[in-house]
């Protein structure tokens, strides 16, 4: 189980690490537009995306764990 975690955890900061490296010239523009955006969506958007990330990982525990 903490083998799974340290993997997971290890894989998204390689991907947000890759994101920032690569598009680091327009970071300052798409923050820019994101603080226009209404905080209360931005809540949302983040609520949804932290549910289907804990059905990923429940099924994924549930039905591929040996």
């Amino acid at each position: 189980m903490l083998k799974v975690l340290l993997l997971s955890i290890g894989l998204v900061l390689v991907f947000e690490g890759l994101i920032y490296f690569l598009f680091a010239g327009k970071m300052i523009k798409y923050l820019e537009q994101i603080s226009k955006i209404d905080p209360q969506i931005i809540k949302t958007i983040s609520v949804f995306a932290v549910g289907i990330g804990v059905c990923l990982i429940y099924f994924t525990l549930r039905f591929y764990v040996e």
